[in-house]
């Protein structure tokens, strides 16, 4: 199945589920150095999980990315919401839930049985578009590799 492609404006801002669009090097400077999921991430890992993904680009009205969001989806039945940043200098003016309410309107997004996340303290963003503490979270377990690429982070 093909991904549609489609991209929204909003106050020159545009969001795009393109992967042409997608700049590699500014996404993955982010994950590696900024942000407390995944530094020090191989770019080669960045990659790969791009190109199994459903991503979103956000952009400033220049075309420069703004931020970004990937969904680890079958797009029948789940999606993981992952990887979800806006850049500092664009934080403060709604582009981060604007970009929920995009990601979230995907048509190859609707009628999912579960949608997933793990967020450190971005709750009341996510609350907003239907997400809640497990409600039996003695169902789930995980799998995890502790410091996959060798610094100290965050869980």
């Amino acid at each position: 199945m093909v991904t549609h492609y489609f991209q929204q404006r909003f106050d020159g801002f545009q969001i795009s589920a393109d992967p042409a669009q997608l700049d590699l090097d500014a996404i993955h400077r982010f994950l590696a150095e900024e942000s407390y999921w995944a530094i020090n991430i191989p770019r080669e890992t960045v990659e790969r999980a791009i190109q199994n993904s459903l991503n979103f680009g956000l952009y400033t009205p220049q075309g420069q990315i703004a931020g970004f969001a990937r969904v680890v989806t079958d797009k029948a039945t789940f999606a993981w919401l992952c990887d979800v940043f806006v850049l500092p200098a664009y934080r403060g003016v709604g582009l981060s839930k604007w970009l929920m309410e995009v990601v979230w309107t995907h048509p190859e997004l609707q009628g999912l049985r579960r949608r997933m996340l793990a967020t450190l303290d971005a709750h009341s963003l996510y609350t907003q578009f239907g997400f809640a503490p497990l409600t039996t979270p003695d169902r789930f377990l995980e799998s995890k590799l502790p410091n996959p690429y060798g610094v100290a982070t965050a869980n």
